[in-house]
């Protein structure tokens, strides 16, 4: 899911999400018409939020900003800023923008680079005891909603047999057929895929050890037919025929399968991520930016999101609130112990030079 992944795309870049065009401001929720630039960091009839547009923004619209400017009568607005440069440059004018909805590895960044405000959790009452993992209650960013990448693979294409395990991707004899995995420019390489095919458990994988997880991948180099770094090619590629089996951003081939692709996924050691919040330095409106976050952990207002949205809450009793969706989220009662989460420390900490082994093994 492209519009999903703001950092899927572009986090080893240093980037967030990529969104086509120029940066806009829109006004997304119910409230008073209050003019964006009417007032200063005291006025909270307006709150302004960076997001990624495209089908995650209208959800968001629906699900979340306009019964919080229902309830409240905040406005909020919206701006679409591609890059991490361009986010982290406005802020160091002084940005447009209250509030970051953002992957939790780009907030990472953000406050390694000292852009955004250590959060004050007293003002969040939807986190305390809300059984959120203590990996998104960071200083600088709360985690929002899950994303995961999984395996994909065709139905028609192993006799009727599935592959249950990164073990059984990499067993091309067993499971003939091409491959595609997710290159640099997707996000971060999937060395913990080739790690749990090679018989290392989950709970164990990190710090990576990343010579291992190259011989690993040494070994189904030569039945890869793409390196992927788009959400829409792994789909195009099992329905083409290219490839047997993929790593796939989940959700992202579901119209495929609605529409009858013999496709599936394996949510067996699925790597998940999150999006987050986080609010820059400068922001003016940011007792508004708190109480939007606030509202967004909502378990009923995280609930709405995936309704509308393929994306896992991060507040578990918003499952009660999910009885259809659930069984196709990241973070559902029936996936939630089958996957890991990314380590975001380590691969801030060693990315660069992952890819650039990765370039160099992909040349090799």
């Amino acid at each position: 899911m492209k519009d999903v992944g703001i950092n899927r795309r572009t986090f080893l870049r240093g980037v967030g999400a990529v969104t086509a065009g120029a940066a806009a401001v829109t006004s997304t929720a119910c409230g008073p018409p209050t003019a964006r630039n009417s007032g200063g960091a005291g006025n909270s009839r307006t709150v302004v939020v960076r997001d990624i547009g495209g089908a995650y923004g209208e959800a968001h619209r629906k699900a979340v900003y306009e019964p919080f400017g229902r309830e409240t009568g905040i406005r909020v607005d919206v701006v679409h800023i591609p890059t991490y440069a361009e986010l982290l440059s406005q802020i160091r004018e002084g940005p447009r923008f209250d509030l970051i909805d953002i992957d939790m590895s780009a907030l990472a960044l953000f406050e390694k680079d000292d852009a955004t405000q250590e959060l004050d959790y007293d003002r969040l009452e939807h986190t305390r005891n809300a059984g959120i993992a203590q990996s998104l209650l960071t200083s600088h960013g709360v985690g929002k909603n899950y994303w995961a990448s999984v395996m994909a693979y065709r139905t028609d294409a192993f006799g009727g047999r599935a592959p249950e395990t990164w073990a059984d991707f990499w067993d091309t004899r067993a499971f003939p057929g091409s491959r595609a995995l997710q290159s640099p420019e997707g996000g971060p390489p999937e060395l913990e895929f080739a790690l749990l095919a090679d018989g290392v458990t989950a709970d164990r994988l990190y710090p990576l050890d990343v010579d291992r997880a190259f011989a690993a991948l040494d070994a189904v180099k030569g039945a890869v037919h793409r390196f992927w770094d788009d959400g829409a090619t792994p789909g195009l590629l099992l329905e083409r025929r290219r490839v047997a089996a993929t790593t796939v951003w989940h959700g992202r081939p579901n119209h495929l399968i609605q529409r009858g692709a013999p496709l599936a996924y394996q949510w067996n050691g699925a790597r998940r991520q999150s999006n987050g919040f986080g609010i820059p330095h400068g922001a003016r409106h940011p007792d508004a930016a708190y109480r939007l976050i606030d509202f967004a952990l909502r378990p009923e207002v995280q609930a709405a999101v995936a309704e509308l949205y393929p994306m896992g809450p991060v507040v578990p009793t918003a499952y009660k609130y999910l009885p259809r969706a659930a069984a196709d989220l990241a973070s559902s009662p029936e996936h939630l112990y089958t996957g890991f989460d990314l380590d975001i420390a380590w691969w801030v900490e060693n990315k660069e030079a992952v890819i650039k082994r990765w370039q160099e093994w992909v040349r090799s």
